[in-house]
């Protein structure tokens, strides 16, 4: 408190009036100051703000000389706040009394964001007596349950959970607030309309200082109906292939390890069938992978379809399945069931206007006999399953340790086979390829073949699947197409006359983004002329994607690179769209050459092909000639060229050289070459 008098000198203050203001002792000595020190004072500290201290001291004074009694408030700098009250005196003096209301105030900013959290909060509150009784719920709380705070008050929320809500755990809840305060937990409520729903529920115990007990619980919830649902998404997903909904490997492992400690303890048998759809790679590449996916959701069906109950029907990816047997009675349920299986897709699969005429193959392993891990008895099962392939698909065969040692065998070549390029173990032979009409040598195909380090010859068709399935085969095919690209511009600078050389070309190499730039790099640094090369792609690959083939076909054309089918006949064609490749020639599959002698149907395939080339303005390359016969009947027929063990067995580049000798000499002729002995 102050006393001024009518001269505005401060007549008296209390020790309260210093502190609340924060004024020095100085100010205050010897005497009392007039009001004006304290105004200046305060003014040249920044009490009033920025500005003309000499303008605020007017202003201060001012108001001072013409106070009516009044109470105001004002916030200090440091963030006091002081309610000033303020009555005149009869001779013109002033008595002020100073109360620093901060702690009020914030008290009140708290209770009014505290009203607000509670009338915004995005989750459902409320406030219980200490019984237990509603006392008052927030908007947050109808919009999730559906009742009006009226509908509510004085009930007790027991209402609003669900009846599955157990004894156990609502005793729980209560001796969890009662000795803790506080209880939260994952629990079903129920909302006005009967509908369950999943909440996360915390309350609140509110202390009471006076009697030691709880006045008040507070209880918070919130719908976790949408978490709840992605939950069980992401664990589907985790635990589930998502196209098929079968389970997925990572499910697959942990139910073959649980089916495996169980026959650990009763000393019983599991059987793993590691299920392979036959033919499936021709079907996605020659469709799509639309179609192939959706065969791929029937045959998970189909399998679903024969199975018991207690057997588990995984997808491990691709067209791979695995079906878990636990607890049989003997080796013979498992071969019914694996007949079963087999017998299941003799009806056809329709997928849309298609339909699929398709096998399995089915590789068995036993526990604990053929592995007693769950990688080993998989392995064992994949293993066999590969066997069942090599005895000719649409059968089932048992694990036998020679199939393991056939595994690591594979194994073991695959792992020679990554470090091939970089040890140069790779080398080419070529084989001759002839012109019908002139009967002379016009072209060479490049053969890849594999010498690793200390043994022989590898034959391709035991390295070249390892290196389409591990990815290898793009780099080399690309080392194929270098190679043979340098190894004939080195003939030509040795004076060889001019002839072809045929490169083949993987689907994966195809597919490659980079590809024709890599082919123009390589015409670039070699100098060969674009003519005399010519790429071969199969007719599954042309036609997988045809409309991007037929881009980059058009962009190989147009370097002058010859362009052939290979394998026609093997694939799923088109004609529609094999008229629009721009391509200069289709190489008949050996399959249909080998028996074109004895077989009337062969020989009609190729005298059609050679018609429907013809046709196109295309030119006609035989494979797999070996005898005089077959050579004769592509002759009658019009066949242009001809390659094969009958005419030329694939050689060394040195040996070609010795064929074709010069530019200015006669090449050997058809005629010689097979009339020589060899």
């Amino acid at each position: 408190m102050s006393l001024v008098d009518g001269a505005l000198q401060v007549v008296t203050c209390n020790e309260q009036y210093k502190q609340i203001l924060d004024l020095p002792d100085e100010l205050f000595q010897p005497a009392m100051p007039a009001l004006e020190s304290i105004i200046r004072y305060n003014a040249l500290r920044g009490e009033y703000g920025t500005g003309d201290v000499e303008k605020q001291l007017t202003a201060v004074t001012k108001m001072v000389r013409g106070c009516a009694t009044r109470t105001w408030e004002r916030t200090r700098p440091n963030g006091t706040v002081i309610e000033i009250r303020g009555t005149p005196m009869p001779d013109g003096g002033l008595v002020t009394i100073y109360t620093d209301i901060t702690e009020r105030k914030r008290a009140e900013e708290r209770l009014r964001l505290t009203e607000k959290v509670f009338e915004n909060s995005p989750c459902a509150i409320v406030i219980c007596d200490r019984k237990g009784y509603v006392i008052s719920v927030n908007p947050a709380f109808s919009e999730i349950t559906g009742y009006a705070r009226e509908e509510v008050v004085g009930l007790h929320p027991k209402m609003l959970l669900s009846g599955e809500l157990s004894e156990a755990v609502y005793a729980d809840m209560w001796r969890s607030l009662s000795e803790c305060g506080r209880w939260s937990g994952d629990i079903w409520g129920v909302r006005k309309n009967g509908e369950a729903y999943p909440k996360w529920l915390t309350i609140n115990a509110v202390p009471d200082e006076i009697s030691g007990g709880h006045s008040h619980y507070i209880g918070m919830f919130s719908d976790i109906t949408t978490r709840k649902e992605a939950e069980e998404r992401i664990h589907r997903l985790a635990h589930h292939d998502a196209l098929t909904g079968l389970p997925n490997r990572y499910t697959l492992e942990a139910r073959l390890a649980h089916s495996l400690d169980d026959a650990r303890q009763y000393d019983s048998r599991v059987a793993v069938m590691f299920v392979d759809l036959d033919h499936f790679k021709t079907i996605n590449d020659s469709l799509g992978h639309a179609v192939g996916d959706r065969l791929l959701i029937e045959v998970a069906q189909r399998l679903s379809g024969t199975v018991r109950e207690s057997d588990t029907v995984a997808r491990l990816g691709g067209d791979e399945f695995v079906i878990v047997m636990p607890d049989f009675a003997s080796t013979t349920d498992i071969s019914i069931a694996a007949n079963r299986i087999i017998d299941s897709f003799a009806d056809p699969l329709h997928v849309g206007a298609h339909e699929f005429h398709t096998s399995v193959s089915i590789g068995i392993s036993v526990f604990p006999d053929d592995g007693e891990s769950v990688e080993a008895v998989m392995r064992s099962a994949d293993t066999a399953m590969y066997h069942a392939k090599a005895l000719g698909r649409n059968n089932f065969q048992y694990f036998t340790p020679a199939m393991n040692h056939a595994a690591n065998e594979r194994l073991a070549l695959e792992n020679k086979l990554r470090h091939a390029l970089t040890r140069r173990e790779f080398e080419l032979h070529y084989q001759p390829q002839y012109d019908m009409a002139s009967q002379r040598i016009v072209g060479v195909e490049a053969l890849i073949r594999w010498r690793p380090r200390g043994g022989g010859l590898v034959a391709p068709e035991k390295f070249i699947p390892i290196a389409e399935e591990t990815g290898m085969i793009a780099n080399i095919g690309t080392w194929v197409l270098q190679e043979s690209c340098r190894q004939l511009r080195e003939w030509l600078d040795a004076g060889m006359a001019p002839i072809r050389m045929s490169v083949n070309v993987s689907a994966r190499q195809f597919r490659q983004k980079s590809f024709p730039d890599t082919v123009a790099a390589t015409l670039a640094e070699t100098g060969l002329p674009p003519e005399l090369l010519e790429l071969e792609i199969t007719e599954t690959t042309a036609m997988e994607h045809p409309q991007e083939a037929i881009r980059v076909l058009q962009s190989l054309r147009e370097m002058g690179i010859t362009l052939a089918i290979d394998d026609f006949g093997t694939g799923y064609s088109s004609l529609s769209y094999l008229k629009m490749l721009p391509i200069n020639r289709l190489k008949i599959d050996r399959s249909f050459i080998t028996d074109i002698d004895k077989d009337a149907n062969d020989e009609a395939i190729a005298r059609a092909t050679i018609a429907l080339a013809q046709n196109l303005g295309l030119e006609v390359t035989a494979e797999g000639v070996e005898s005089n016969s077959q050579l004769d009947i592509l002759r009658a027929n019009g066949c242009d060229e001809v390659q094969g063990f009958h005419l030329g067995y694939p050689v060394t580049a040195d040996r070609i050289a010795q064929l074709v000798p010069a530019s200015t000499a006669s090449v050997i002729s058809l005629s010689d070459w097979v009339s020589r002995p060899r």
